[in-house]
This record gives structure tokens, sequence and C-alpha cells, in this order.
């Protein structure tokens, strides 16, 4: 069983490398049809869990330990159908958890450890992993016992933060992988390729690796380079594919960043580790995962020749059905370090609202949404702003670049007004407090956006083709 080429674009941002000291961890959730409708939800802590997680995807079965932790989660809403894939969260440790970002491992590694049919797959990863774990590193160490126990039936780069650490895990044999701790002062950008370079197996305070991964590679003479251990280059791929579905997505983040390093966007060698040439917000972390290729000749909404803006898979897709960035603050109290800022359109044109991840629910317009569109959920609010602007692009981008600036400007201002809020508040009452905050924003966005939509319609039935001049008295 592999996936199909359906999947993410990932960000990593250390704690020294943000503005204000937060570690992200940030993801484009991209699947392989343009509508498969997600909601957001909140589960309770469980002390007394009996459950036992069925795969409605691949019957991968497994028992789910009795105590649970307080989580947030991104599922689908036709599990049957389409798995449950929860995601995306924060758990109440102040743990986030990103999964998936698809990779594939090479024909000569898969040879020799093949992927696992009934396996622990993306749509039960997240499930399995986030509820139970009180540090990013612990969450590598649980996945990579339950890979080992299990085995995966397909290539998966996982995400973990805390706030003092982030950490990327590559799984990409039946039972191999390898995580790395990303520096503090750097950031990370992954599309769809195995990333991680060189691994040093005297450092296990930075890397970590499944059972037996170094002899492996001996055994099968699986290392193609002369000196060294690059993982990319041992269990990776590098194919004209990759050039134009997933590599031009690294080029353009890291151009972002270092605008002063010249790259192609067909690089095989962009870096896995980068140092950016300033401090990075959370809003920088948006621009990427919204961009689509934005003032370049690649871009598919701009004025480049014809066949350099179909020339390269852009980051931001109408099958983009959640982007997030799960930021872990350290300059307030960990009560309410933890956001979820989530975008349920396309990221491209709609916001990314900040969620306190230390809350007892999620609004019921997120947290109900329909197999079809309606009027309540956020999810298809966003999406019906997103086909108006992509409609009539030329006609409504600055509408939605004003709408979005006033977005961010708000979501600060919320933000601040509410750790202000929160000064004095502690366990059950700071949590009604940051719950209540959080339907606050909803409320006020689905006043912004519902206007703008409105103002979009009506724009649009003034460009109608179906016109003609007229005298007006006649």
């Amino acid at each position: 069983m592999s996936k199909p080429l359906s999947a993410c674009t990932s960000v990593i941002v250390g704690k020294k490398a943000s503005i204000d000291g937060s570690v992200m961890i940030a993801r484009n959730d991209d699947t392989f049809l343009p509508l498969t409708p997600q909601a957001f939800i909140m589960h309770p802590a469980n002390n007394h869990q009996e459950k036992m997680l069925t795969s409605t995807q691949n019957g991968f079965k497994a028992q789910l330990p009795k105590q649970a932790l307080r989580y947030q989660a991104t599922p689908n809403v036709e599990v049957d159908e389409k798995g449950l894939y929860e995601e995306s969260g924060i758990n109440s440790a102040n743990v986030a958890m990103s999964a998936t970002e698809s990779v594939y491992g090479n024909p000569l590694a898969l040879a020799h450890d093949p992927l696992v049919a009934d396996g622990m797959a993306e749509d039960t990863l997240q499930t399995m992993v986030l509820p139970y774990i009180k540090s990013a590193k612990e969450g590598v160490e649980r996945l990579g016992q339950l890979i080992k126990q299990y085995g995966s039936p397909e290539g998966n780069g996982v995400l973990f933060a805390d706030q003092n650490e982030a950490w990327y895990m590559e799984i990409v044999t039946g039972h191999h992988w390898v995580a790395s701790r990303i520096p503090d002062d750097a950031y990370v950008i992954m599309a769809n390729q195995v990333a991680q370079e060189q691994i040093d197996f005297n450092d296990p305070d930075q890397f970590m690796w499944s059972d037996g991964l170094f002899e492996f590679v001996e055994t099968y003479h699986l290392n193609p380079d002369k000196d060294g251990w690059n993982f990319r280059h041992i269990f990776g791929t590098s194919t004209e594919k990759d050039r134009h579905y997933n590599t031009p997505r690294v080029w353009f983040g890291q151009r972002y960043l270092n605008p002063e390093i010249e790259q192609e966007p067909t690089s095989s060698n962009l870096p896995f580790i980068c140092r950016a040439n300033r401090k990075i917000s959370v809003e920088d972390v948006e621009y990427i995962l919204s961009s689509h290729y934005n003032e370049t000749v690649y871009d598919p909404l701009g004025n480049g020749p014809e066949a350099d803006k179909t020339r390269f898979r852009p980051i931001s897709m109408n099958r983009t059905q959640n982007s997030h960035v799960l930021q872990l603050r350290n300059d307030v109290a960990p009560a309410q370090s933890a956001i979820f800022w989530l975008c349920f359109g396309v990221p491209a044109f709609t916001p990314y609202v900040p969620f306190f991840a230390n809350a007892t629910d999620t609004d019921p317009s997120y947290a109900v949404t329909p197999l079809h569109a309606d009027d309540a959920s956020a999810y298809w609010m966003y999406r019906k702003l997103s086909v108006l602007v992509e409609a009539h692009y030329s006609q409504f981008v600055e509408q939605d670049i004003d709408y979005l600036t006033a977005a961010k400007e708000q979501f600060r201002q919320h933000l601040q007004v509410t750790d202000d809020g929160a000064t004095g508040l502690t366990d059950e009452a700071l949590t009604a407090f940051l719950t209540e905050r959080n339907h606050q924003i909803v409320a006020d966005m689905r006043v912004a956006t519902t206007d703008l939509i409105h103002t979009l319609f009506e724009k649009g039935l003034t460009l109608s083709k179906l016109t003609f001049n007229m005298d007006k008295n006649l």
C-alpha cells in the first residue's frame, strides 16, 4: 500500500529562530480531492478508556491506552469512506503534533524492508500518538515503538513540538525511520521528499533512529556516498517528478526567508536545516503555506508565460483541506502558551484563525461540518469565499488582501487582550475564559467573512458576460 501524490507542505521553526521565542510546526493538509470536509474538535481527557481503534482504510487495529490527555484534532467528516485522519492538534501537556507529510522511500531500500499493508498509516497515526505524550521527544519515541510493533504501509514525515524544542521524523520503509531535533536557531521546509541529511549516530540528543538502521544500510549496500551518512541520499528519491512536484515548494519557502541565497527551483540539493536572514513570525509561516509562487513567473494566478505558470505544483491548493500553524509560546504562562492557528479554506484566500489550546470545546461551526455545503459551518463558509475570489481573481484579490490584512491585525489584538485578561486566572477559570475567547473570535470572523462574501457576490453580478449596453432611457 502506498498513497498517491496528494500530500502536504510543512514548516518548522525553532525558538531562537522565531520573532517571539515560540516553537512552531506548520503544515498544509492536502488531500487527493478538492473536497474532503473536516471538522475541528476537542477530545476530553479520558482516564478509563476502553477502545479498540480500527482503520476503515487498511484494517489496522490496536488497543488504545487507558489514560488519554485532552487534545485537539481535525478529522475527516466521512470516516468510513475517507478515513479518520485526525492530522493536527495540541494536547493538554502543550505538545503539538502534525501528521503527516507524505514521503517516499526509494526502491532499493524498500526491496529489503517492504511496506506493511495493514500497518499503522496516516489515518490512525495521530490518534495513536498525540493523546499519550508529554514532550516532543516522547512523541518520536512512542511513534518509533509503534512502527517497530506494527510496521508502516507508507512513507510519512511527522512533526512534533513542545515549548522547548521541535523534532521531525521520517518513516521511509516498513520499519525504518530517523528523527532530527531541529536546532533552536533554524527552520526547515519539507515537501513530499525525504528531507533529512547527515545523521550523527554518536549524538542521540539530536538524532533518533530505528533499531538496526545503520546495520541495515551496511548489509544491503544502500549508501551511495563515498563519505558521510546522508539519510536523503540513502532512502530518498531524486526524480523528474520530484523536481516539478516537490523541490519548487521548498525553493520558494527558502527564497522567501533567505532571498540573498541563489538557488534553482529544480535543485535536488536544497538544504534541510536553514537559518533565515531575520526572525520568523507566524505570519511568515502563513505566507509560505498560503503562497502559489507569488511574484514569480511560476504563479498560476499571475501574468507569466503559460508554460511557466503550470510548470510546478503550487503550495496553496484547492485541495488543501486545512492549513495550520501550531505555536508554543514562551513569553506567557504555560497554561495559555499553545495557539492553534487554523485555516479551513484555501490558504491563499482565507485567514488563519487563532484558537487557544487550553479550552474545553470548539465552536459548533467548527466542530460540526456536514458533507455538503451549508450556511452554518466554518469549513464551508471559508471555502465559499475561496471560490468567489479565485473565480474573479483580478477583480477580487485586492479586497481579499484587505480583508486578510485586517484579520491579522484583529487576531493580534485578540491575543493581546486575551493574554491581558487572563492575568490572575488559573485552572478551570482560565480554561473557561480561553474557551469563551475562542468562541468570540469565531463570531467576529463570521461577521467579517459573511460581509465580504456578500460584497463579492454583489460585485460578481456586475461582471456577467450576459450583458449589453443600452440607452438607459429606452
